[in-house]
């Protein structure tokens, strides 16, 4: 027979083998650091450990981003202001446009997609990730953002769009050629 602590130990061992990745991934976006992520999405495990579980247990993959997102937020606003940037140091980090070397090998048409989709604004590029990266649905969307569903269809229906007619602008040239 189980005790209610080994069965909780279960819950989160599982929780962990499958959103742990992903979380990983969504919190190195959000602050641009891997370490930094890691951190934030052990916190957010660890914090899963102390929930309630009767209250998240329908809606967990929700739960999690948001408390990771949260906790991302609260980190980046602190270093902000633990360590402002000196002047010239914005201009000397290097942008995210893709690398030559991933060009090289055969990922022009995902490294355009990731281009066109750097352009948009952070919302709609978090929210476009959400959908598809992490798969999440509309609804799950809206609990970790905190937009209303009917924003979450509309950011991503213009956002796809927009990529279409970004990367259709952009093959026109090279097929001319």
């Amino acid at each position: 027979m189980t005790t209610e602590h080994e069965r909780r130990a279960d819950r989160v061992r599982e929780a962990l083998n499958r959103y742990e990745a992903p979380l990983i991934r969504y919190a190195t976006r959000l602050t641009g650091n891997s370490e930094l992520a890691r951190d934030i999405v052990q916190d957010t495990f660890v914090k899963l450990c102390t929930a309630d579980w009767a209250k998240i247990e329908a809606h967990l993959a929700p739960w999690l981003y948001r408390v990771c997102r949260n906790r991302a937020f609260d980190v980046l606003k602190k270093e902000k202001r633990m360590q402002p940037l000196a002047e010239g140091q914005a201009e000397a980090r290097p942008d995210n446009k893709p690398a030559p070397a991933a060009v090289a090998e055969g990922h022009e048409a995902e490294d355009m997609v990731h281009a066109v989709l750097a352009e948009l604004p952070e919302k709609n590029q978090e929210i476009f990730r959400l959908k598809f990266q992490h798969e999440l649905s509309y609804k799950e969307i809206s609990e970790v953002t905190g937009h209303e569903v009917n924003n979450i269809r509309y950011v991503i229906h213009t956002t796809l769009k927009t990529l279409r007619q970004q990367l259709q602008g952009r093959l026109d040239p090279a097929l001319g050629q």
